[in-house]
């Protein structure tokens, strides 16, 4: 018998979209954070997709679209309405890019992060 050989892996890099060598996969990646925002609204509600695009002021196809992850047709413009729509601030900060970064970045993080990545730093 021959040695058996270990499945050679790649550490994620934290975004799936740049680990299949995406283009805009920083775009792509935020666009899914916003997605799953919505799509936890509407689970929270217990909306109907035919509620949910009264909402939104949608079809229900499109938020079928979007509650499938077929997120081609949608900017992050239309995200950001939808999540207004739905009752959600959505704060846009820019800061500088860190020194030990190559380039500046893209991310979506939500708000229950944040205050839990504030109250572990305050410990």
């Amino acid at each position: 018998m021959g040695t058996r050989r270990r499945p050679e892996h790649v550490e994620s890099s934290g975004n799936v979209f740049a680990d299949l060598g995406l283009r805009n996969s920083e775009e792509l990646m935020a666009k899914a954070a916003l997605a799953a925002q919505i799509a936890e609204v509407v689970q929270q509600r217990c909306l109907t997709q035919s509620q949910a695009a009264r909402i939104l002021g949608t079809g229900q196809p499109k938020v079928s679209e979007l509650l499938s992850g077929r997120l081609e047709g949608f900017s992050m413009e239309r995200l950001i309405r939808y999540l207004n729509a739905l009752g959600r601030d959505v704060h846009i900060v820019v800061s500088p890019k860190p020194d030990d970064h190559e380039r500046a970045t893209l991310t979506v993080t939500d708000s229950e992060r944040i205050g839990r990545t504030a109250a572990s730093a305050r410990r």
